[in-house]
């Protein structure tokens, strides 16, 4: 089964037809909502396979009520997001997430959406910024994961998150000033942030 060049939509339409397509959509979406998954909650490699089972359960029961005014991706990824927050409901505590792990690029476009001078070094980057990361509150960790880690754009944010474009756009700023805010709070001084 060859659908590597099919879009999400395609695929969608393949697996009211033949349900083996499904696979195609789990094997494009498994790495990436996994590590979304461990990026937003506290959850061992055990218990986000089992989310990620759920989530792919609630994908395919619930894929004749697909928007084709979303992308597949929005709507996939506002499954996951439910799936992760009623697991954290559940538990009766804020998913604090385990440290993010980022490539270096990701870490210089959030410092660069925030003001931070790029030539800090990233090795003291990484470590002050994903400690402040895990810091804030969780809705401003939630857009900064989606807009900088995930790479979503304000309207599949939007779509994501059940919010208007522009709460989204208010949250990542919002988000952003937090994030400087606790990563000055942690010792990069603000003379320093700011030069």
């Amino acid at each position: 089964m060859n659908c590597e060049k099919m879009t999400d939509e395609e695929l969608v339409e393949l697996v009211f037809e033949n349900k083996a397509y499904f696979s195609c959509i789990v094997f494009r979406y498994e790495k990436k909502l996994k590590r979304y998954i461990r990026r937003i909650t506290n959850l061992s490699e055990e218990d986000i396979d089992d989310v990620l089972q759920e989530i792919f359960i609630k994908v395919y029961t619930n894929l004749h009520g697909f928007d084709t005014d979303l992308t597949f991706s929005s709507w996939i990824y506002r499954i996951a997001y439910n799936t992760a927050i009623s697991i954290h409901r559940k538990r009766e505590a804020r998913p604090e997430g385990h440290m993010i792990d980022a490539p270096d690029e990701v870490l210089i476009n959030i410092v660069g959406e925030t003001d931070v001078e790029k030539e800090v070094d990233v090795q003291y980057l990484r470590k002050h910024l994903l400690e402040a990361m895990e810091s804030i509150s969780q809705k401003y960790k939630d857009v900064l994961v989606l807009r900088f880690f995930e790479e979503k754009e304000y309207q599949e944010i939007s779509d994501i998150l059940q919010k208007p474009p522009g709460s989204v756009a208010t949250l990542i700023n919002r988000a952003k000033k937090q994030l400087k805010k606790e990563f000055i709070r942690q010792g990069y001084s603000q003379y320093d942030y700011e030069r």
